[in-house]
């Protein structure tokens, strides 16, 4: 069938038209989808909670693996990871023996330790291991703590994990000035994370909890046991815990 010019110069106008919104409907479709996912992103990420800038920190390991890589320790001062968590005792330079017997206490949250030397021992009851002692002074007297163990040749050194090499100050200097005030005074205060806690007054004994928005951790602190409760990782209520 063949259509005059006239025919065809319709048809050919509402082809073209049909074509033309068609398009439309397919761009506004396009930019609603768009809209809807911009939209939608934006919702996410103003819902989404600032990262904790604690996370980007990335505290210096020495690796020691022998007693040789693990006098490294001498080379610049140390902090202790966890207070009141490892035992110290006097240590005699005459006879180079460490008085396993009687400890001295226990090292402090945050306490800055220049290590003298890092030696072998032989603790009572050793079952063929040898101590790896850092010794440090402390008011003209010496005393050692133990960083490792080695037996039957092969050395386990696990300083890494419990001392700092690098000043805590420089590591976490984005905390407030009144955060620090708190930790080197050994306080804790509503608002303060559980890594600000624990740098104040040492390692804790959590509950078990079936919220994951709460915790309570209990502290020994020393002989002067606190309870926190934290929500949402800040301290919400501290308290004496006689009961400890």
């Amino acid at each position: 069938m063949e259509f005059n010019p006239e025919v065809k110069q319709k048809i050919q106008l509402a082809l073209a038209l049909a074509i033309a919104v068609a398009a439309i409907r397919t761009g506004y479709v396009l930019y609603e989808r768009h809209a809807s996912n911009r939209k939608e992103t934006q919702t996410q990420a103003q819902a989404a909670p600032p990262l904790n800038p604690d996370y980007y920190v990335t505290p210096k390991k020495l690796h020691p693996y022998d007693l040789k890589s693990a006098r490294e320790l001498t080379e610049q001062p140390v902090w202790v990871k966890e207070g009141y968590r490892y035992l110290y005792y006097p240590y005699s330079r005459a006879t180079k023996r460490t008085d396993f017997e009687h400890d001295a206490g226990m090292l402090l949250p945050i306490q800055r330790l220049q290590i003298k030397d890092v030696v072998t021992d032989t603790a009572p009851n050793s079952d063929g291991q040898k101590q790896v002692m850092a010794l440090f002074e402390q008011d003209g007297k010496t005393y050692a703590f133990q960083i490792g163990l080695i037996k039957d040749g092969d050395s386990k050194i696990y300083s890494d994990e419990m001392l700092f090499v690098e000043d805590p100050h420089e590591l976490y200097k984005h905390w407030p000035q009144d955060v620090w005030s708190s930790v080197e005074k050994h306080e804790v205060k509503p608002g303060m994370n559980e890594l600000q806690a624990d740098f104040a007054i040492g390692v804790g004994r959590p509950e078990r909890q079936d919220d994951p928005a709460w915790k309570t951790v209990h502290y020994p602190n020393g002989g002067k046991p606190v309870t926190i409760t934290y929500h949402e990782g800040k301290a919400t209520e501290i308290k004496a815990d006689n009961a400890s």
